[in-house]
């Protein structure tokens, strides 16, 4: 597991490190030079995402989260969220009895951040996923079989990130989902939690000059 999440976060982060570095201005400051308007600003809204990846001896998955939001002030960020997500467990007849097992999920959900420092943030992620499973057992003759189900989860992390309010965002983080429903499509197939790390980007609609 933790041999997984390591590879994982160090390929995020050679990725999304290196687009960060050809995309993000050199400034490091984390809210406009303009004064605090009052209402709504349009140029505080937001729209990116983030992509998600994870594998083991075992087991492989990848996920994409479009995400649209709004800066309230220099120090939180809210929005909504759409998940999708692969995962499968390959066969073996040693750690899963030869059954090779599949999940795909949809669902949407909500997002804060609160930003404490320029670099650091804390996410909280409640959700609900719909989630088709199936297995198939590998043995010559062997019989397969499919479960569609849906689950609630709450994500909470903390992150990394540069973000500058009204131009764009990056950020890293890793998750784990607190609830415990046993058809959270963040446990794997044996019912272990998962910690979920992604890596993404978010533009703003109308970049301040």
């Amino acid at each position: 597991m933790i041999k997984r999440v390591v590879i994982a976060l160090g390929l995020l982060l050679i990725v999304a490190g290196g687009f960060a570095q050809g995309h993000m201005p050199n400034r490091v400051n984390t809210y406009s030079d303009e004064g605090p308007g009052t209402g709504f600003l349009k140029e505080n809204l937001f729209i990116g995402g983030s992509l998600s990846l994870g594998y083991s001896s075992y087991d492989f998955n990848v996920g994409a989260n479009p995400e649209i939001g709004y800066s309230l002030n220099k120090w939180l960020d809210a929005g909504v969220v759409v998940n999708l997500n692969y995962n499968s467990e390959r066969a073996d007849p040693n750690f899963n009895d030869n059954i090779r097992y599949r999940s795909f999920n949809y669902g949407a959900g909500l997002f804060g951040r609160v930003w404490p420092l320029p670099f650091l943030f804390f996410q909280a992620q409640p959700e609900y996923n719909f989630i088709n499973y199936s297995a198939k057992d590998m043995y010559p003759g062997g019989g397969s079989a499919s479960q569609t189900t849906n689950a609630a989860s709450l994500l909470l992390g903390v992150g990394y990130g540069q973000r500058i309010v009204g131009q764009s965002s990056f950020f890293i983080s890793v998750s784990l989902d607190v609830l415990n429903s046993q058809y959270s499509p963040y446990r794997d197939f044996n019912g272990t939690v998962l910690p979920v790390v992604r890596a993404g980007f978010d533009f703003y609609l109308h970049p301040r000059r």
